[in-house]
């Protein structure tokens, strides 16, 4: 009998269970209470990440316990890390690209089971009353906006609560550490690009091979987009083709507009990269109609607005998508071959971890192996 367990415990489990896995996850979630367990959290902005242990946590009515494999390290963890999110409360447990298994379930949670593996991404949930939920729009809801890692502590832990409704389904054949990077960098490309207006055989260009860019490079070609990988030097040429890039742009070689206006123009320019110039020299390279989509964090545009007029081209920007958006770029990740390229780091080496994504130097993105596998 496990330890400290009663006999007149299990004799109340044991009637209740109808399969054997129902009893394991029981017994798991018992032998639990009252363990500790690892986070790495920032206890003021602009402070430090520090390695704690605290108690392991008992979900509420409609929340989940996540027992975290995999996090990965993004550049939004500065929100926490630097105290730039308004109203954040702190000590604060970063981390929004999460998998993990399902530990213990709060009451009215459906139709999620204990033992089953789920993602969590930025977007953990929203009202859906307000006017703009109602219309859909779930990342402006004005009630109840929440943002995993900042509403609520994330994934640089051992385990976490989430909301029901932040939790993705994780395909089996996808490991957690190659899936934790699309519950934030791969969902922002990949549902910038579908809902982007543009379609099979267009000219799509990605802006950037980097964290963002060389998974935006392999969607946009597994779409079936006539692809143009656009970054600095000639020796990214190469890469840039490995991922798929039907052509490859140098912008310190050559005028990329023109470039692209050689092609056509592009339909569509994703720019994953976080250099406003960067993103004002591919205007000029949009074909009529064509829509510059924004998913990089940068300083001010400048924009003629001469090009926006006579071309009637655009410039918008993407959020990154709900629960079910990340379930979807994760199953199509898996039966597309899509991969995030990551460098990995422990649980306890966190900050290490967090340096390095910052410094831009990661190849390509910053992955904590929570569970150790």
């Amino acid at each position: 009998m496990a330890r400290g367990f009663e006999a007149s415990t299990l004799a109340e489990i044991l009637p209740q269970q109808r399969h054997s896995s129902c009893l394991f996850w029981e017994l798991r979630r018992l032998k639990c209470m009252n363990k500790k367990m690892r986070v790495v959290q920032v206890s003021r902005a602009g402070g430090p990440l520090e390695l704690v242990e605290r108690d392991i946590p008992e979900p509420e009515r409609g929340w989940v316990r996540v027992k975290v494999e995999a996090c990965g390290v993004c550049h939004s963890d500065s929100l926490v890390k630097e105290g730039l999110w308004p109203g954040i409360q702190y000590p604060r447990v970063p981390g929004h690209e999460i998998i993990g298994v399902v530990d213990a379930l709060g009451e009215a949670v459906k139709p999620w089971q204990t033992g089953q593996r789920v993602g969590v991404g930025w977007h953990a949930g929203n009202c859906g009353y307000c006017d703009h939920c109602r219309r859909g729009e779930f990342f402006a809801c004005t009630v109840n906006l929440l943002t995993t890692g900042i509403s609520f502590d994330g994934g640089y832990a051992d385990y976490m609560l989430a909301p029901a409704q932040a939790l993705a389904s994780v395909p089996g054949e996808l490991s957690a550490i190659e899936s934790a990077p699309l519950m934030c960098a791969g969902l922002t490309t990949f549902n910038a690009l579908r809902n982007s207006g543009a379609r099979g055989g267009d000219v799509v260009a990605v802006l950037g091979i980097g964290g963002l860019g060389h998974l935006g490079v392999q969607f946009a070609r597994r779409m079936g987009f006539n692809t143009v990988a656009i970054a600095r030097g000639k020796d990214k040429e190469a890469f840039a083709k490995k991922l798929g890039a039907h052509h490859y742009i140098d912008s310190q070689a050559s005028d990329p507009a023109a470039e692209l206006n050689k092609l056509g123009g592009a339909r569509v320019v994703i720019a994953t990269v976080t250099n406003a110039e960067a993103m004002t020299a591919v205007l000029g390279g949009l074909a009529p109609n064509g829509l510059l989509m924004v998913i990089g964090a940068a300083g001010p545009i400048s924009v003629d607005p001469i090009l926006l007029i006579t071309g009637s081209r655009s410039v918008k920007g993407w959020y990154s998508g709900t629960s079910i958006d990340s379930q979807d770029t994760l199953e199509f990740s898996a039966s597309s071959d899509v991969h995030s390229m990551n460098e990995i780091f422990p649980l306890e080496k966190a900050a290490e971890a967090y340096d390095r994504m910052m410094s831009g130097k990661a190849r390509f993105r910053v992955v904590l192996n929570v569970a150790g596998k």
